[in-house]
């Protein structure tokens, strides 16, 4: 019985020889991707930013906090809680701490959202944001903002 094979269906438009043509899209506009790669600061969004400032803050404190609370963790959120704590006003909270439990550490948190609208510029944002970890550590340690800003 004589063999029959069936030829591969061949697209009309390529010559036989041709290679395929690789398509990335459907309107070959190539592959979408970020607009400015590698890594830059137009990447960095206001919450990495914002970020960034409360971690320098931390690292300028480390010397005052010592030992003792050398494990303290620093944190941001967007926005406070609304149930404020029995202790606090109505007013909103620019940052809070939680002290350290059993097997917990302590923990600095500040509020990226609050801290935000009350600056007038972005030169403002750093200096208020050290002020808020300043604070925030000196309730910490139980000693006045002074202290550990200028330790003298």
């Amino acid at each position: 019985m004589p063999r029959v094979t069936q030829e591969p269906t061949r697209h009309p438009a390529r010559s036989a020889g041709a290679p395929a043509r690789v398509r990335r899209d459907r309107r070959g506009r190539g592959r979408r991707g970020p607009l400015a790669w590698p890594p830059v600061p137009a990447m960095t969004t206001r919450s990495q930013a914002f970020d960034e400032l409360v971690l320098d803050s931390a690292h300028r404190l480390e010397r005052v906090l010592g030992r003792r609370h050398s494990d303290t963790e620093f944190a941001v959120e967007d926005v406070p809680p609304s149930d404020p704590a029995a202790w606090e006003d109505e007013a909103v909270v620019l940052g809070r701490v939680f002290p350290a439990e059993p097997g917990i550490p302590a923990r600095v948190v500040v509020y990226r959202r609050p801290v935000e609208a009350r600056t007038a510029d972005a030169a403002d944002l750093p200096v208020l944001v050290h002020e808020v970890v300043v604070q925030q550590v000196a309730a910490l340690l139980g000693v006045s903002p002074e202290d550990v800003e200028d330790p003298g």
